[in-house]
């Protein structure tokens, strides 16, 4: 069984751990996952705000203006 990245139906995508825009509501997130939505088995994005809170679900589409990548939010490969 896999525990990688691709586990759980889940697609890599550059923008994960970056904060982008959710063009459908306006809102900003952390791009955390692109996964399935367990409604309808399609890929959508899941994101959730920086501060925390509670996590959302946006089309993959609507995903827009990643923050730049910087020292501190460059994501780590995994071990």
């Amino acid at each position: 069984m896999s525990s990688g990245p691709e586990s759980l139906l889940h697609r890599a995508h550059p923008w994960i751990g970056r904060t982008v825009e959710d063009t459908a509501t306006g809102r900003r997130g952390v791009l955390r996952a692109v996964a399935p939505d367990p409604e309808t088995s399609r890929p959508v994005a899941w994101l959730a705000p920086a501060g925390g809170g509670t996590e959302w679900t946006t089309a993959l589409g609507a995903v827009a203006n990643p923050a730049p990548i910087t020292p501190d939010t460059h994501p780590r490969p995994a071990p």
